[in-house]
C-alpha cells in the first residue's frame, strides 16, 4: 500500500465537499476517480497533494502519517499533481515554471546555476514530447495545451511515486493525450501509482486498473477492471439509471436559408488564413481540427476579441462588421471560450455579478441598476441551468468545473443572445452536465438561435452539428453535412 486516505472530511462554508471519504492506492495501481461536477474529486486530490488541508481524517503515505503543508512538500515526499485549470505562472520562463519552489536544487554558492536548470528542463521537456521548446523561452508564448504539457514536465521532476492527473487530458489534443497515456503505463509497469481523474468514461476505463466513484462528496463504489462499464459508472455517479438521449437523434441537417453571421476571407491570429463561412438561422455549425489548426483563433475573431489581419466578420441582416467584443455583445452574440477560468469568468466575483455583467443594460433604468431585478435575473438563471451553489453571492472560484461552465453559458442566455460561439463547451465537465448542455443547444436551435460549436471532440461534433467544417493548418480542408453515415475517421482524414 502506498497511500491510505481514511475518513477524509472537508467543508467550504455550508458545502460539504468530502464526507468521510476513504480511498486506498497500492503500488502498480492506476486508480480512476470519477463523479459528477462538485462530487469532491478535485478537493480530494488537492488534499493529498498539499494544496489544501482536510478538516478531519488521516493520510498514511508509505506506512507513515502524512500531513503535507504545500505542493512542494508533497512533491519532495513523492506525490505530484497536474491541476485541472491553468497551473503555470506568467511572466517567467519555461524552466522557471518547471522548477518553481525547487530552485534550491540548482544553487551553487549564492547563485542559481541557470545552465544546469536549463539542461535539466530540456530533459524533462523531451519526456513530454516538447524537445522543440527552448527552456529559457517565456511561458506566455506557449499555447494553452503546451503550457499544460509543461506542467506535466514539472510534475515528473523528482520521479514521484504517485502521479495525480486532475482532468489533465481535457486540455490536450490526441498527441498530448498519448503522452499522458505513455506516462501512466510507465508508472504501472514500474510499480508506482497514478490517480487519474477524468470525465471521459472510455478513457477512464481504458487506463485504470480500478475506479472509485464519488457522489455528493461520498465514496459509493470501487470497481475492478472487469466490473467497469460506462452504463454502470454513470448509474453510480447519479444514483439512478440514465435513459435520456445523449446527442441529437435526428440525422438531417435542418436550418433556415437566412444567414446571420458571415466570415469572409478571414486571416487572424497566428494560424487562421483566408477562411470563409456562413452561419444560418437555427443552425449548429461545427468547427473541428487539431488543437493548433486555428479554430480557437476563429472563435475569438468571430466575437471581435482579435482583429483580423485581412477579411471581415459581418452580422446579418444588418450587414454590420464585428469590430470588437462590445459590438458583438450589443448585437446579441455570446462567446464561451475554451479557457473559462482566465477568459470567461471573473473568478473573484460572485455568480450574480458574472451572470448579469453582459445584461446590465436590461437591468438599468435612469442610469441606475435595479438590485431587485439583478437578484431575480441571477436567480432565474441559476434555477434554469440548475447551478449548484449556496447562494448567488458565492464566488465563482469556489464552484466546480461544471457549475463554472453553466455560469459561463448563463450570462449569454440572460443577454438574450441570438448567436452563440461555444469553444470546447464540454471541456472538463461530467456526462450529466454534458447532456444538459447538449439539450440546451437543441432547445436554442428550435428557438431559431444559431450556434458555432468549436470542438476537439469529434463524436460531439458528429452527434450535435448540422454541418461540420474541418480546419487544417489554418485553412478549410473539408465540409460535411449531417448524416448517419458520417464517422470520425472521415473527419480525421481531413485533419491530418
Amino acid at each position: 500500500m502506498l497511500l491510505k486516505a481514511q475518513e477524509i472530511d472537508k467543508s467550504f462554508g455550508i458545502t460539504h465537499a468530502l464526507d468521510h471519504v476513504t480511498i486506498e492506492i497500492g503500488k502498480g495501481d492506476v486508480m480512476g476517480l470519477i463523479g459528477e461536477n462538485g462530487s469532491g474529486k478535485s478537493t480530494f486530490s488537492s488534499i493529498i497533494s498539499g494544496i489544501q488541508k482536510a478538516d478531519s481524517g488521516t493520510i498514511v503515505w508509505k506506512g507513515q502519517e502524512f500531513r503535507p503543508q504545500s505542493m512542494v512538500e508533497a512533491q519532495v515526499r513523492g506525490i505530484s499533481i497536474v491541476v485541472q485549470e491553468m497551473g503555470t505562472v506568467p511572466g517567467i520562463s519555461v524552466a522557471q515554471n518547471i522548477f518553481l519552489g525547487n530552485e534550491k536544487d540548482f544553487r551553487k554558492g549564492l547563485n542559481i546555476s541557470r545552465k544546469t536548470m536549463t539542461r535539466k528542463a530540456a530533459e524533462l521537456l523531451a519526456r513530454v514530447g516538447m524537445e522543440w521548446v527552448d527552456p529559457e523561452e517565456p511561458i506566455d508564448r506557449l499555447s494553452f495545451e503546451d503550457r499544460k504539457l509543461v506542467e506535466i514536465a514539472r510534475a515528473l521532476y523528482g520521479s514521484p511515486d504517485l502521479f495525480i492527473f486532475d482532468e489533465t487530458t481535457t486540455a490536450l489534443s490526441q498527441k498530448g493525450r498519448d503522452v499522458v497515456y505513455k506516462i501512466v503505463e510507465e508508472y504501472r509497469q514500474e510499480n508506482k501509482a497514478v490517480l487519474f481523474i477524468s470525465h471521459d468514461l472510455d478513457e477512464l476505463i481504458h487506463v485504470s486498473t480500478k475506479v472509485t466513484v464519488l457522489r455528493d462528496g461520498k465514496m459509493v463504489a470501487v470497481l475492478g477492471k472487469s466490473e467497469m462499464s460506462p452504463e454502470k459508472i454513470k448509474e453510480l455517479m447519479v444514483g439512478r439509471k440514465i435513459t435520456e438521449e445523449y446527442y441529437r437523434t435526428d440525422y438531417k441537417a435542418e436550418y433556415g436559408d437566412e444567414v446571420v453571421l458571415r466570415a469572409k476571407h478571414l486571416t487572424a491570429g497566428s494560424v487562421l488564413e483566408d477562411f470563409s463561412m456562413e452561419l444560418h438561422k437555427g443552425e449548429i455549425l461545427g468547427i473541428g481540427g487539431l488543437t493548433d489548426c486555428g479554430m480557437h483563433d476563429l472563435g475569438k475573431a468571430l466575437f471581435g476579441l482579435i482583429k483580423p489581419l485581412t477579411g471581415s466578420v459581418t452580422v446579418l441582416p444588418q450587414n454590420r462588421q464585428v469590430k470588437n467584443a462590445y459590438f458583438a455583445i450589443r448585437n446579441k452574440i455570446g462567446y464561451v471560450p475554451k479557457n473559462r477560468d482566465q477568459e470567461a469568468l471573473d473568478m473573484n466575483a460572485s455568480i450574480r455579478d458574472n451572470i448579469t455583467l453582459p445584461s446590465l443594460g436590461l437591468l438599468t433604468r435612469w442610469h441606475m441598476i435595479s438590485k431587485k431585478k439583478e437578484k431575480q435575473f441571477a436567480a432565474d438563471a441559476i434555477k434554469s441551468l440548475r447551478i449548484k451553489c449556496s447562494s448567488d453571492m458565492q464566488l465563482c472560484k469556489s464552484l466546480s468545473g461544471g457549475n463554472k461552465q453553466k455560469v459561463s453559458v448563463a450570462k449569454w442566455l440572460g443577454n438574450r443572445s441570438k448567436i452563440y460561439i461555444f469553444d470546447c463547451p464540454t471541456r472538463g465537465i461530467d456526462v450529466i452536465v454534458k447532456a444538459a448542455l447538449y439539450q440546451l443547444m437543441v432547445q436554442l436551435k428550435a428557438q431559431g438561435k444559431s450556434i458555432v460549436m468549436i470542438s476537439e471532440e469529434l463524436t460531439e461534433l458528429i452527434g450535435m452539428c448540422d454541418r461540420i467544417m474541418i480546419l487544417k493548418d489554418g485553412k478549410l480542408s473539408g465540409t460535411f453535412e449531417r448524416s448517419k453515415e458520417l464517422t470520425d475517421h472521415m473527419l480525421i482524414q481531413k485533419m491530418v
